[in-house]
């Protein structure tokens, strides 16, 4: 079965192939829109009719016809004939950020180049720059672009493969409910990045397993079963027996770096994997503590609770409000209403409502007229509401002068304010981290979104002095955001221990554009623990009365 965002893809692949082959412009804007509002739906397409996946804004009729056909078939005629007229090589160059169908055109047809490799080559060997439409910059920002995207290839954000390590994980569980399953490596230690499905039992037979799924193949070696799914994943099934199922346990879940600081303390035949830490002489600590990577200014987390360190992990039920969300009034995919009786029936106490502000015009930014319309509706839904709140904000752009996007007396009326950068990315350290300080430094700014724009697998972050940053929010008290949004998870949790350390206050933020977005907050908080945050600085643990006496506070 397709998911929403498999759906969404296939109408942005398939505007990106009609491009490069030049067909009809209307049809190909919109497949773009398809994409944009498809992506943002909560409710699964698959189980919708033709008459609801009409009412989805930017899907007009024959848009309609071709998201049943991929729910049904799992295929889409057009955008199969077109993947067959376009070598697999461009194809892929349509993944790479930042490189258009255009320019795509031009390196494929007129320097005959139809391979990501070929093209890094061609970069190296400074063959584009003659080219019409590129030049020294481009062909050096499109160099750096390229080996990123090769560095993450085969590499896949939590939030993809989780899901589907919980199910396999639950299916063990259904099939050999005699046998001990867990999951295993970094998917278990839930590091953002991960680059396959680690599990490990004690089952000796995993046919059934391996009989209810579609895989491209199956080998099984002394040690574990090693299979590829067919949507491109690798899951790895370590065996293990009752007597030893601890130590494979640890052997498998953990960085060499980690595991060297055990010494002999495994000896291969612990049943029990916290029976390796006592032989140690250290504590055991969950698998999201267990790393030792961090930021230059101080010990990882992971020596850090092997020395003792045990916070109060901040958790889902610590979460009061849901702060950063879009709605209809910008590039929100419903209304305020709509998110707000979604907070509540997850059980949220406020919605804090961040819409883009006036120069965000690629997201329907609000100009101000627009934003006292959004304020009076916000004002008459509130009348109505017992025991939750919406508070008004916006998430203001920071402008390339580090300036927030409105004059003061429109942002003195904000209940509160995130900052983001948005456009202008192409910044060198000193001008990001100026531009970013000017912009904490302002009065009127309470929390500082997603610091330093990246995307995981897609675009590097710009380069900040995170010490630097971190240290004015510290003195102006702003808090700083986790972006929730798994392509961002932005605060990086390297960079949150020392943002306590200087009593910031952390703020995890799920950058809602639909009422489903609201669960990414589930990501923000895997994040969040692996940097030790506690309910105690977590600003979205305050409740409504609280978090508008911090919000005040900047003011």
């Amino acid at each position: 079965m397709m998911t929403n965002k498999e759906i969404a893809k296939a109408f942005n692949e398939l505007a990106g192939l009609m491009e490069l082959h030049e067909q009809n412009s209307f049809k190909i804007k919109s497949y773009q829109n398809a994409y944009r509002f498809l992506r943002k739906v909560s409710d699964p397409l698959s189980e919708m009719d033709e008459k609801q996946i009409g009412a989805i804004p930017g899907v007009g009729k024959a848009i309609v016809g071709k998201i049943i056909e991929l729910t049904q078939n799992g295929s889409m005629a057009t955008l199969e004939k077109w993947r067959a007229e376009t070598p697999e090589g461009i194809r892929k160059m349509l993944s790479v950020k930042g490189f258009g169908p255009k320019k795509i055109k031009v390196v494929w047809k007129e320097l005959q180049i139809e391979t990501i490799g070929e093209l890094l080559h061609a970069c190296t060997e400074n063959r584009l720059v003659a080219v019409k439409g590129f030049g020294q910059k481009t062909q050096k920002n499109l160099e750096e672009q390229l080996e990123y995207h090769l560095q993450s290839s085969n590499k896949f954000h939590l939030a993809t493969l989780l899901p589907k390590a919980e199910e396999y994980l639950a299916m063990f569980h259904q099939f050999f409910p005699k046998q001990q399953t867990s999951l295993s490596g970094k998917i278990r230690r839930e590091y953002p990045i991960v680059e396959q499905i680690d599990l490990i039992t004690t089952a000796s037979n995993i046919d059934e397993f391996l009989e209810k799924e579609s895989w491209e193949s199956t080998e099984e070696s002394t040690n574990s079963w090693n299979l590829k799914a067919e949507k491109g994943f690798n899951v790895v099934v370590h065996k293990a027996n009752n007597s030893n199922f601890g130590s494979i346990l640890f052997q498998t879940s953990h960085e060499e770096d980690f595991k060297a600081l055990f010494g002999e303390a495994d000896n291969g035949k612990q049943k029990e994997e916290s029976a390796i830490f006592q032989a140690a002489g250290f504590p055991t600590i969950i698998p999201a503590l267990r790393e030792l990577e961090g930021n230059p200014e101080m010990d990882s987390v992971g020596k850090r609770a092997l020395e003792g360190w045990n916070p109060d992990l901040v958790t889902l039920e610590d979460i009061k409000g849901v702060v950063h969300a879009h709605s209809t009034y910008s590039d929100g995919i419903h209304s305020i209403k709509e998110m707000a009786e979604q907070c509540q029936k997850l059980g949220y106490e406020y919605l804090a409502l961040t819409d883009h502000s006036q120069s965000a015009f690629y997201a329907d930014g609000l100009k101000v007229e627009r934003l006292y319309n959004q304020w009076d509706e916000i004002d008459e839904l509130n009348k109505n509401f017992k025991d939750f709140r919406i508070f008004r904000g916006i998430e203001s752009d920071i402008l390339s002068s580090g300036g927030l996007d409105y004059e003061d007396e429109i942002l003195m009326e904000f209940d509160f304010i995130i900052a983001s950068v948005h456009s202008n990315l192409k910044m060198d350290i000193e001008k990001a981290t100026k531009r970013i300080i000017t912009a904490v430094e302002n009065p009127y700014t309470t929390i500082l979104g997603h610091p330093t724009g990246r995307l995981l697998l897609a675009r590097k972050g710009y380069p900040i002095n995170y010490k630097k940053i971190i240290d004015a929010c510290s003195e102006n008290g702003v808090a700083i955001e986790i972006n929730a949004n798994p392509l961002r998870l932005d605060l990086d949790w390297r960079w949150i221990p020392y943002a306590l350390e200087q009593d910031v206050m952390i703020a995890i933020n799920p950058d809602a554009h639909s009422t489903g977005g609201i669960e990414d907050i589930r990501w923000g908080l895997s994040a969040a623990r692996k940097a030790g945050l506690t309910v105690e600085q977590s600003l979205c643990s305050l409740d409504a009365r609280d978090f508008e006496d911090f919000c005040r506070s900047r003011i």
